[in-house]
């Protein structure tokens, strides 16, 4: 056994130290203490043997599960305590590797100097598990915050196996609102309206968005809303012509006007979810709202959003504001001026622009970028949502979200000559979103492009009172798949801006009911 009373030196000392960082017990054996290195070191190497093995035999989904597991409050809780633990036992490894290499035979300036090395290097071991117990606790806080929702199970569809979360269903279909409350009204406004249906299998997404300006919007019938507006949603107009009786106004009208629904307040989220999912022919599972000013913060939170701007935006009530045309990283406030400025724009375009806003949010909120901005993130998304989701389900939507990234993600948005907002075509609206979920579900469907914007010069036909109905079997997470039908666009109709050119029809022109990517036609 060795003498444990003359260690060799400063750099023994301090090299047989840091060396224990790395790999505990080198210093045990190095003063002589056999059992206890050996044993050690044996710990440490089944350890990396068996994290070594977990990273060369799993794949993507594993990793996805992995991350909806930690989603979990339990597990959270857990990941907090035993980071805590790990990182105070790495701590004292780390002093104990130093004082059994006996420093206190060293000269004064030794002990000194390798006392200060080994306090050092014992507190930077601890960093790593602190931060890590610290960016659980911080995620279990504002995931408390945000998912406070009551649990509700989904609704059963066909046969569920024993422990499926999605009920036997082969999509989910999750309301995506941005809107922006105001301290002198009532209810919100919501100026984003899109749908993520979502393939739970594959991932494959088709994002549907309708506009804001949406007219004599249909509720479900039988409801009271329906009862109050059995012919569309319709209100006088304001004096300066403008109306108030859009689809983005839905949540607000309800919750201000409780004396629809017997009294009840409160009633503006579920009226609107209820009414999008009438709308498309697809059962609405949860809804999230964001916040588009927190949204703004989120972006900072991340850095910037680099954009293409193909040309000036103005915003302001005056006009003072510009977001420059050309290719830069835009900060929050920037980002969102650019998807919501009215100025010289209509809603089409501006639905447009908040897509590649989207687009470009998800393609660039990379890993490395949120754990290094971990906590100005979950700052912001405290601010940022609100939704119905439940905090037991994001176990599930968490490696469903990883699976989105990679998958492929369509959109159709519903705007002329699509459709005639001013008088819309209802059953089309359901045509169009069947086809496109249909297409996402097509295992080898390639990828696909929708055609120029256009405007209507004439509005199309008044649909018939039937045009309404309450959608049929196909209403729910799947479409029906009788409505396979193309539908033309409005007459008269001409190109007013140029993208991707999309598939032709058998006339020759673009099919404007193809879905494209997300990206498409962003610079």
């Amino acid at each position: 056994m060795r003498d444990r009373s003359r260690p060799s030196g400063v750099g023994t000392v301090i090299g047989w130290t840091a060396l224990s960082v790395v790999a505990p017990g080198a210093a045990h054996l190095r003063a002589g203490w056999r059992r206890t290195g050996l044993a050690l070191l044996s710990v440490h190497a089944v350890l990396l043997l068996g994290l070594l093995w977990i990273g060369l035999t799993s794949d993507l989904t594993d990793f996805a599960d992995l991350a909806g597991w930690l989603a979990a409050s339990s597990w959270l809780t857990a990941v907090t305590v035993a980071s805590v633990a790990l990182g105070v036992a790495w701590f004292a490894l780390v002093v104990h590797s130093f004082v059994v290499l006996n420093p206190g035979t060293l000269p004064g300036a030794g002990q000194a100097i390798t006392g200060t090395l080994a306090g050092t290097l014992a507190v930077a071991v601890l960093l790593p598990f602190g931060l890590v117990g610290q960016y659980a606790a911080v995620s279990q806080s504002a995931l408390d915050k945000v998912f406070n929702a009551p649990v509700t199970p989904l609704s059963p569809t066909g046969s569920t196996g024993a422990g499926d979360p999605w009920a036997g269903r082969d999509r989910v279909n999750i309301l995506l609102l941005g809107g922006d409350a105001d301290t002198h009204r009532v209810g919100v406004r919501t100026d984003s309206i899109n749908v993520a249906s979502i393939d739970v299998e594959t991932g494959n997404t088709v994002l549907l968005s309708l506009p804001r300006n949406l007219e004599n919007v249909r509720f479900v019938p039988g409801s009271p809303m329906a009862r109050r507006f059995p012919d569309g949603f319709r209100l006088p107009a304001n004096p300066d012509g403008s109306r108030e009786d859009l689809l983005f106004a839905v949540w607000e009208y309800a919750d201000a006007h409780p004396e629809i629904f017997g009294g009840r307040k409160g009633q503006g989220t579920q009226t609107l979810v209820e009414t999008i999912g009438h709308t498309l022919g697809l059962k609405i599972d949860w809804y999230a709202l964001v916040n588009m000013w927190g949204f703004a913060r989120l972006i900072d939170a991340i850095g910037g959003v680099r954009l293409t701007v193909p040309q000036d935006v103005v915003f302001g009530k005056y006009n003072e504001g510009l977001v420059k045309a050309g290719t830069r990283k835009l900060r929050g406030a920037d980002a969102m001026w650019f998807a919501r400025s009215r100025t010289n724009s209509d809603d089409f375009t501006r639905m447009g622009r908040q897509r590649c806003v989207l687009g470009a949010l998800l393609t660039q909120a990379d890993p490395a970028t949120v754990l290094s901005r971990f906590n100005r993130i979950a700052l912001a998304t405290k601010e940022l949502l609100r939704t119905d989701i439940p905090r037991p389900m994001l176990e599930h939507l968490v490696p469903l979200a990883v699976k989105v990234k990679s998958a492929k993600v369509t959109s159709v948005q519903f705007v002329p000559p699509l459709i005639n907002t001013g008088y819309p075509d209802w059953a089309k609206i359901r045509t169009v979103t069947a086809k496109a979920i249909r297409a996402s579900a097509a295992p080898t469907a390639p990828r696909r492009h929708l055609a120029a914007t256009t405007r209507p010069t004439a509005p199309a036909a008044t649909p018939s009172p039937g045009s309404a109905a309450t959608p049929g079997p196909g209403s729910g997470a799947t479409p029906s798949p009788g409505s396979d039908a193309t539908p033309t666009s409005a007459p008269g109709a001409r190109a007013t801006s140029a993208v991707t050119p999309g598939p032709q029809s058998s006339t020759g022109t673009a099919d404007t009911t193809e879905p494209k990517g997300i990206t498409d036609g962003c610079a």
